[in-house]
């Protein structure tokens, strides 16, 4: 059977398995009885860790001021009964956890919180931590209490603008930019005259291109998610041994090739 015609037929089964799933909408009966800031109709989280979870975010809400709820779902789901039952507004932060979706995580986020948080920063939080990479890795709990402990830190400075932490994925990206801008300067810095130790010159010409790979993807991405030092450390050797490893390749093949032009 074609590839197509498969995703075809899985989409068509989705389409009709969804709306039996979303019966559910508004059904103010699965609620618990009393106030709690976490509903676990999904039962991903254990009853103690459970019993964690609501003394935590009730100790932000009264150290800080801000509402965080959980919610986890699958067959059952409250729909928009829990902004009457938890009072959602403007200061209240809603993680909604799903597995059906091919992300766990989704957020309602109350408008107060964008002067801390920009949009860009809650994109980031999904997909970082509700992606089926991490929940795999993580386990569904992980990725909650992660996602959580994330927004608290920031809550706790502030506001951030992007999300604290920088994952190993990320980390050897910004590495590889590190090291490519450093073989562009090692290239540029070759001389080009006979007397001439460096060449400035097309250091700085091709200074656009290096100090966006270094600085902006290199380093940028570093400093602002971590305050270790390690991964800097590295990213900055892998830009100076990868510009004084291309500098001295060039400065090699450049000597045989005259060696072999002066033997002809």
């Amino acid at each position: 059977m074609p590839r197509w015609l498969l995703s075809a037929i899985c989409a068509l089964l989705l389409c009709l398995w969804q709306p039996s799933a979303a019966l559910a909408i508004d059904d103010p009966s699965v609620l618990p009885d009393q106030p709690t800031p976490v509903i676990d109709l999904a039962r991903i989280l254990t009853d103690s860790q459970r019993k964690n979870l609501e003394q935590e975010l009730e100790g932000v809400e009264a150290k800080v001021g801000w509402k965080l709820r959980v919610l986890t779902q699958f067959d059952q789901t409250p729909g928009l009964a829990v902004r009457d039952f938890w009072q959602l507004d403007e200061r209240s932060l809603l993680l909604i956890a799903d597995p059906r979706g091919g992300n766990l995580l989704n957020f309602n986020v109350g408008d107060a919180f964008f002067a801390l948080m920009p949009r860009t920063y809650w994109v980031e939080l999904q997909t970082r931590f509700g992606n089926q990479f991490y929940v795999r890795d993580h386990g569904e709990d992980g990725a909650i209490f992660d996602a959580l402990e994330a927004v608290e830190i920031c809550l706790e400075r502030g506001g951030c603008q992007v999300v604290p932490g920088l994952p190993q994925e990320q980390w050897i990206l910004t590495l590889m930019t590190s090291i490519l801008g450093g073989l562009i300067v090692g290239i540029a810095a070759f001389p080009r005259e006979p007397d001439q130790t460096i060449a400035w010159s097309w250091v700085l010409l091709l200074s656009p291109l290096w100090v966006i790979l270094f600085g902006v993807f290199g380093i940028g991405p570093v400093v602002t998610r971590t305050a270790d030092w390690l991964p800097l450390s590295r990213n900055i050797l892998g830009f100076i041994g990868s510009s004084v490893a291309a500098y001295l390749l060039a400065q090699y093949f450049t000597s045989r090739n005259t060696q072999a032009g002066d033997n002809t």
